[in-house]
Formats: structure tokens, sequence, C-alpha cells
């Protein structure tokens, strides 16, 4: 199987119109198109977002029967559809053959300038992937269903973030090598990184599968057992199981990009001031200077190939489970495993200042 690329994330959410205030307000997205029941899309309504190459679909439920609707009374607004660009009649075919379950055959969306075929499988938890493949007008994204606004293109010199650099998944403990093994044996990914993690008392096991390409990127992440509840636990009982942490938004300039989006109400995890004390001495130079990024709380990694820079935004979700990551690559290609305790340390400290706040202790 020939994965390209991540096509785009669809949410299932109870308020579309609402995130989508928010996404645009403080992300810098903008609707690029929209679907309902007059466009053959019954019983939701949908509204597709853009910046860069980023594609999100949001979609909620009229009816509490809709997929949608039944998605967010049991985990509330979260990722649950993940579009992989494919051969989609080729893709479909090896992935039941390989032992996926099928959701939706492969189906035609098409108009005079553009046809979109697409299919899809159950993946993990109740988060499904979806086979998409492109010809004619690439600004099309589902002929016939979703009604592309004019100009949808207008003010993207401006945007401040490019693509989908990777998606954090969140499994039961045990349930990581089995995760794992479905992405290799039927999307055709390969694991490049593995790790353990320990944030204080706390741990957690995490693996990276990519497809050949490179350009479809998925971290794995299970709670270590033996080691104390926390986070990730957290997001398990939360969420009501399996399903996506975070999506990490590639950035050219995360320094302008966390200024900005700070500017206009977006929370970031902080940072404690003795990481950057420690940071010539780990590293050695950095091509952002530690005294831009210290104020922002931006964390820094380098491996064989060069540099990137990362940070966690905080959640707004309800239940506190979904959230943005922001990273800027210059060069290098791994995933700052060196920075994964202190990005956890970070959010950990957001959740426990949510745990006094309400009174909760871990699940």
């Amino acid at each position: 199987m020939n994965i390209l690329s991540i096509d785009h994330a669809e949410f299932y959410v109870g308020d579309a119109i609402a995130m989508t205030q928010s996404l645009c307000s403080v992300y810098g997205f903008r609707v690029y198109g929209r679907g309902g029941p007059e466009t053959g899309l019954p019983g939701q309504r949908s509204v597709l977002l853009g910046q860069g190459d980023i594609r999100v679909l949001l979609t909620s439920g009229l009816h509490e029967d809709h997929p949608a609707s039944q998605f967010v009374a049991r985990h509330g607004d979260g990722v649950a559809v993940i579009g992989l660009r494919t051969d989609v009649a080729a893709a479909y075919a090896d992935a039941l053959a390989a032992g996926a379950t099928g959701i939706c055959e492969p189906r035609s969306w098409e108009n005079d300038e553009a046809r979109v075929v697409t299919a899809e499988i159950e993946g993990f938890g109740d988060v499904a992937y979806r086979f998409v493949e492109r010809r004619g007008l690439d600004a099309a994204f589902q002929p016939g269903a979703i009604v592309m606004e004019p100009d949808v293109a207008a003010g993207a010199a401006g945007d401040l973030l490019t693509l989908i650099d990777h998606v954090a998944l969140c499994v039961p403990a045990g349930q990581l090598d089995p995760v794992i093994a479905f992405h290799e044996q039927v999307l055709g990914f390969t694991v490049i990184f593995q790790d353990s993690v320990e944030v204080g008392a706390q741990g957690m096991l995490s693996k990276v599968v990519q497809s050949p390409s490179g350009d479809a990127t998925f971290t794995v992440i299970e709670p270590d057992i033996n080691r104390q509840a926390g986070q990730i636990d957290d997001f398990l009982a939360w969420h009501g199981g399996a399903g996506v942490q975070h999506l990490a938004f590639l950035t050219q300039d995360i320094v302008h990009a966390v200024r900005t989006l700070s500017e206009r109400g977006a929370g970031f995890a902080a940072t404690p001031s003795s990481y950057y004390d420690m940071l010539g001495a780990r590293l050695g130079p950095t091509e952002i200077p530690a005294g831009a990024l210290r104020p922002l709380g931006i964390l820094v990694d380098r491996d064989h190939w060069g540099q990137m820079y990362q940070i966690f935004a905080k959640s707004t979700h309800i239940r506190r489970t979904y959230f943005h990551e922001l990273i800027e690559r210059r060069g290098a290609r791994t995933f700052g495993m060196s920075n994964i305790p202190a990005l956890y340390a970070a959010k950990d400290r957001e959740l426990a200042e949510i745990r006094e706040m309400t009174g909760t202790s871990h699940a």
C-alpha cells in the first residue's frame, strides 16, 4: 500500500459553527466550504476549514442517531476520521486483504472540474481511516457534497500553519503493539522511533510509525502500568478510550506563530526557566536564540539533520483531552524525543491546575 500523505482530519463536534469561529479567530483558519442536507449530506452539518496545506472538516450531527452525535456523546469533540491520500481502489482492497474491517466501499464524488474517490476502514478505537484520491481541480474537496467558497486561497501568504506534521494517538495499556502492528500490516507503515518516557513518577511507552513517503506520521502512546497513573490515563478515562490526543501543525516561524496566536487568545504550556539555563550545555548554539524561546516556552532539540522547535497549546476541550502542537523543523526529521519529558511535564502542570480547581484526581 502506498500512503502518500495526510489529506485531512475530520472532527466530530457538538457545534461545528462554534468550533469554526474558534479555529478561525484564534488559529487563522478560513472557511473553505460547507455541506449539509441541502448538498447531499443527510443528518449533518459540515464546515471545511483550510490553512496552508491543512484541511480540517468539522461535522455535527443533526439528530442523536448520526455517527457524529454518537461519537460526541461517547468522547466529546474529537478527531473521528483521518484522511490518507492514496490510490483508493488498491488501498481498500489491500487493507481488507490484510484483515482490516471496511466501513465504506470506494465511492466517487465528481463534477465538471474534479473527481474525488473515497473509501473508509476501521482504524483504532472509534477513529476511522478514509482513503482519498484526487484528480482534477485541487481546490475541490468533495464535489457535490461540500460547496466550496469562492476565492478560498485568498490571504494564503499570511498563513501561520502549513501542514499536519504528525498525529498523536493514545491507546490503553497493552494496545501499543497491536495498534502498531495494524499500521504496519494494513497501511504499510514502518516503525521509525520508539522510547520509554518518564515524567516524574509517571511513565509512558511510545512508538512512531511513518508511511514510506515520509509524509504521514503517527505517534502512538500507551501508559506504563508499572508507574504512577498520569495524564495518558486521564486522557483515556476522560475521552472514553483510545483516541487522537493532538495534531501537530507545522509552521515556518514558530516564534512569530506563538506570539501571534497568544495575542489572539491561544494559551500555551509553560516551560520552567531552568530548561533554558541548561540548553547551551545540552545542545550547544541554537539557530533561534534561547532569549527568544524562553518567554514563549518553546522547546528545541536537534538530530543528525538539523534542529526542531515545538510547543503544546493548552487544551480548550471541555474534557481537557484534545489539544494542538506547533512544530518548526530546520532540517530535523525526528520528533524531539529528549523534549518529550519537558512537553508532558508542562502538560501535566496544566492538568494539575485543573484538578486543583475542580477538586479531582487522576483517573
